[in-house]
């Protein structure tokens, strides 16, 4: 919010409580199939870094300007990054490194400002996730392991250590702490979808909730601080843990109200938490202060499509679908 006026601040957050906002369709892509979770055909996932957007489609990232100006971003990517025989499944941006996971099974690590890239087999089926922090990738797949990678010098692409999950991983990310990691599973063959593996041993450190339901897949985890973490999935609920005061029990859980899975996940790391729903496109934004949803946006219809990610900055809300890039603009009058 640096730069902004106080007074458009104020009218901006009302702006968000009030569900007030210009809608735009800014990017539209033909489908190849119909999309679902049990294959990785155009499912869309997104970064915002500064000025720019990327966005997976098909097995490449393109690199999107936004304007300065309104819901906008050029049409025509400004770089386009490639490496993947098939689909991109998912990826992270950080430190100017992209890294990518594909329904190929390889990891591809770009360097954005440059030509430097460098592609790895990586898993026997497809890398539904991946997260890089401090100079190491983990991976999760479909093949039922999650895996942690070295990039430092002479060692890029070696395997460092193996996790049987006993469950497919469909997302995974690293504790800010650099010390430990969290893979979300499908919850069909281990009764803990939610578990925090050791960075540097690999061990097992401890199983978030009990008495999930078979099938109460995690498809999303987001960590605001060490401590603090956000889930959902297929069993309809935002769980928001806090691993200081119980492994067992979720410090707060909010359920979606039409009993849709929850795709993906995303909050200001305040007050606000933003969610996509497997039905009809819809995003809903969430008080953590309040249990009920503050406000939903219905983004594909008649043809039902699920929001596969989502990001937000201080004005402006992304989210990927099926076939197209929806944006919420929250500085409208």
């Amino acid at each position: 919010a640096a730069g902004i006026p106080v007074k458009e601040r104020v009218k901006v957050s009302q702006n968000w409580r009030h569900g007030r906002c210009r809608r735009e369709t800014v990017l539209k892509w033909k489908c190849k199939q119909v999309a679902s979770l049990s294959s990785s055909f155009l499912m869309p996932w997104m970064e915002l870094d500064g000025d720019y957007l990327y966005l997976s489609q098909a097995e490449n990232i393109q690199a999107y300007h936004l304007c300065a100006e309104g819901t906008g971003l050029q049409r025509h990517p400004q770089a386009i990054f490639s490496g993947h025989q098939e689909d991109v499944c998912r990826f992270v941006l950080v430190n100017s490194h992209i890294v990518s996971g594909g329904g190929d099974g390889s990891i591809v690590l770009h360097k954005i400002h440059g030509s430097y890239s460098v592609k790895f087999s990586a898993h026997e089926q497809e890398v539904n996730c991946v997260d890089f922090q401090g100079g190491l990738i983990v991976s999760g797949s479909r093949d039922r392991t999650a895996k942690v990678w070295s990039l430092s010098a002479g060692r890029v692409g070696q395997c460092l250590h193996t996790v049987q999950t006993e469950d497919r991983v469909w997302s995974i990310a690293i504790s800010p702490l650099l010390s430990s990691f969290v893979t979300g599973t499908a919850c069909c063959g281990h009764t803990s979808p939610l578990r925090i593996w050791d960075l540097e041993s690999s061990q097992l450190l401890t199983c978030l909730g009990t008495d999930f339901h078979r099938g109460a897949g995690v498809l999303d985890v987001f960590y605001e601080t060490p401590s603090l973490l956000l889930s959902c999935g297929y069993d309809t609920y935002i769980r928001y843990w806090d691993i200081r005061t119980s492994t067992r029990k979720c410090v707060q859980e909010w359920e979606e109200p039409h009993d849709s899975a929850l795709y993906c996940i995303r909050s200001d790391k305040n007050h606000m938490i933003a969610s996509g729903s497997s039905y009809y496109g819809v995003v809903r934004l969430w008080d953590k202060r309040q249990t009920r949803c503050l406000q939903s946006f219905h983004l594909s219809s008649p043809t039902s499509s699920p929001v596969y990610c989502l990001r937000f900055s201080t004005t402006h809300l992304y989210a990927a679908l099926a076939s197209a890039l929806h944006v919420l603009d929250f500085t409208a009058s």
